[in-house]
C-alpha cells in the first residue's frame, strides 16, 4: 500500500527542515539560518513505533505581498502538499509568537479539512516550554505543542499523536523492486520542466533562474506497472563556481541521489550541446556506477540540420569515452518523445542488472582466442583462461589469466566492445577486472 502523508508547513525558518531530519533520523532536508532555502516539497521515509510514513518537507509560506519571486511558487508546493497529505504538522516559532504569515498559514491549513496538529518549535527550555504557549490558541487550529526539533525534546509525544492519527493500514502490498531514477544536470537545462512532465503534475518548481531547485526532490510514479521513484537534483555546477553554503549542500545531495540511483538522467541542453561540465557529470555517474541515459532537452528550439549537426558531433565528441550511453531528443515544453525516455530508462536499468551466464561468456573467449588479438611484451603473451560475472549494478566481470599486467587500455576496450556486441549492455557501465590464474584456481 502507499504509505501516508505527514506534511510540515508553517512560515519561513520555523524550524520545518530541522523537524523533518529529527523525525527521519537522517540529514535528508537542507537546514540553513537563510530564509527560503527550502522551495520545492521534498519526501523523506520515517517510521515510528513499526508504522512507516512519509514526511513532505515544504518551503516557507510568505504573505501574498512578498517580493521574493518564488514565494508564489513556494506558496503553492505547499498548497499542493496540504492537498496530497493525511495529516498536516503546523510548525510556529515559540521564541517570535504569532506573526501576519502564521496566521495566513493557519487560514490555508484550516480549509484544508486536513487533521492538524500546531506544534510551537524552539521551546529549548523545558522548564520555560508553558510561556507564551496559550497564545497560538488564537490561531483556532487546535491545542498548541510545545517541541525543540534541534533538541528533540517533546517529539517522541509528536510522533505518538500523529501515528495514532494516520489512516488504518491495509494488507495490499506492492510487489516488485522499486526503480530509482535521478534527474542530474547543469542548471537551468529543464530538469524540473522533465520531472513535472514524467510525473504528470507540477512537482517541482520551474523558473528561468539557474539554481531554483536546490534540494533532491522524490517523487513516486508508475510506468507500465513500474513503480520509479524520480529524483529530481540541484542543478551541479563546476566546484569553482559553488559559493553559498546552500549551494553546498545542493551538490552533495545531488551526489547522494547519485549514489542512490539507478540509473541516471542526464539532462543536457540541446540548443548548446554536450558541454564539459555536462562530460564531467557524466564520468561522476559512471564512477558512482550508475547507469545513463543522455536526454537532449529543448529539441523544439533544434530547427535547422546544421544545429542538429552541431549537437550530434558534441555528443561524439564529449562523450567519446562511453558511446554506449543512448541518447533521446525532448521538449519537456512539449511533451516530445517523453515516453522514450522511461523507455530508455527501463533498459539502461535492465543491463545494469544483467545476470551473464558463464558459459556464454567462456563461449565469446573461446571466439576472441581463435581470432588470435591478444597483447605481448618481451616474450610475454596474455592468455586469458576464464571469465565469470562477479557483480551486478553494475555488471562486473573477472577474467583470470596469466599475467593480467599485460592488459593495457586498448585490450580492456576490445573485449568491453566484444561484450557489448555479445550482450545487451546499452546504457550501463561494465566493470573489467583482470586476475592472475594461480594453481589453487
Amino acid at each position: 500500500m502507499a504509505k501516508p502523508i505527514v506534511a510540515i508547513v508553517g512560515r519561513p525558518n520555523v524550524g520545518k527542515s530541522t523537524l523533518v531530519n529529527r523525525i527521519a533520523e537522517k540529514r535528508d532536508a537542507i537546514v540553513h539560518e537563510s530564509r527560503g532555502v527550502t522551495r520545492d516539497r521534498s519526501y523523506h521515509d520515517a517510521d515510528w513505533n513499526g508504522r512507516d510514513f512519509r514526511l513532505i518537507d515544504t518551503g516557507g509560506i510568505e504573505s501574498v505581498k512578498s517580493k521574493d519571486q518564488f514565494a508564489p511558487h513556494i506558496r503553492e508546493q505547499a498548497l499542493l502538499a496540504c492537498a496530497e497529505a493525511d495529516i498536516i504538522v503546523f510548525v510556529v516559532d515559540g521564541k517570535t509568537g504569532i506573526t501576519d504569515e502564521d496566521e495566513e498559514v493557519a487560514r490555508i491549513v484550516r480549509k484544508s479539512g486536513k487533521p492538524v496538529f500546531l506544534v510551537v518549535n524552539k521551546k529549548d527550555n523545558p522548564a520555560a516550554e508553558q510561556d507564551g504557549l496559550w497564545d497560538f490558541y488564537a490561531l483556532g487550529v487546535g491545542e498548541p505543542i510545545p517541541i525543540s526539533a534541534a533538541h528533540g525534546t517533546g517529539t517522541g509525544d509528536l510522533l505518538d499523536d500523529i501515528v495514532a492519527a494516520l489512516p488504518e493500514e491495509d494488507d495490499e502490498s506492492h510487489d516488485g523492486a522499486i526503480l530509482n531514477l535521478a534527474i542530474i544536470g547543469r542548471p537551468n537545462v529543464g530538469k524540473s520542466s522533465l520531472a513535472n512532465r514524467l510525473a504528470h503534475k507540477k512537482r517541482s518548481i520551474v523558473s528561468d533562474v539557474a539554481g531554483t531547485t536546490r534540494d533532491a526532490i522524490d517523487t513516486m510514479i508508475e510506468w507500465k506497472g513500474m513503480p520509479i521513484c524520480l529524483v529530481d537534483t540541484a542543478g551541479i555546477r563546476k566546484k569553482s563556481q559553488v559559493h553559498e553554503d546552500v549551494e553546498y549542500y545542493s551538490l552533495v545531495r545531488g551526489l547522494q541521489a547519485m549514489d542512490r540511483a539507478d540509473v541516471c538522467l542526464l539532462v543536457v541542453d540541446a540548443s548548446i550541446g554536450v558541454t564539459e561540465q555536462d562530460q564531467k557529470l557524466a564520468n561522476m555517474a559512471i564512477e558512482r556506477g550508475c547507469a545513463l541515459v543522455v536526454v537532449l532537452n529543448k529539441w523544439d528550439l533544434i530547427d535547422s540540420d546544421a544545429q542538429r549537426s552541431d549537437v550530434a558531433a558534441s555528443v561524439a565528441k564529449r562523450l567519446a569515452f562511453a558511446p554506449w550511453i543512448p541518447s533521446i531528443h525532448v521538449s519537456a515544453l512539449t511533451g516530445r518523445s517523453l515516453d522514450k525516455v522511461l523507455s530508455a530508462a527501463v533498459a539502461a536499468a535492465e543491463a545494469h542488472a544483467a545476470e551473464l551466464r558463464t558459459s556464454e561468456l567462456n563461449d565469446l573467449l573461446a571466439r576472441i582466442r581463435e581470432s588470435g588479438h591478444t597483447v605481448s611484451d618481451k616474450g610475454r603473451r596474455l592468455k586469458i583462461h576464464y571469465a565469470t560475472q562477479t557483480g551486478t549494478k553494475p555488471p562486473a566481470i573477472s577474467f583470470w589469466c596469466n599475467a593480467p599486467d599485460l592488459v593495457d587500455d586498448a585490450y580492456e576496450r576490445f573485449i568491453e566492445n566484444r561484450l557489448r556486441e555479445r550482450f545487451s549492455l546499452t546504457g550501463t557501465p561494465v566493470r573489467l577486472k583482470f586476475r592472475r590464474k594461480t594453481e589453487a584456481r
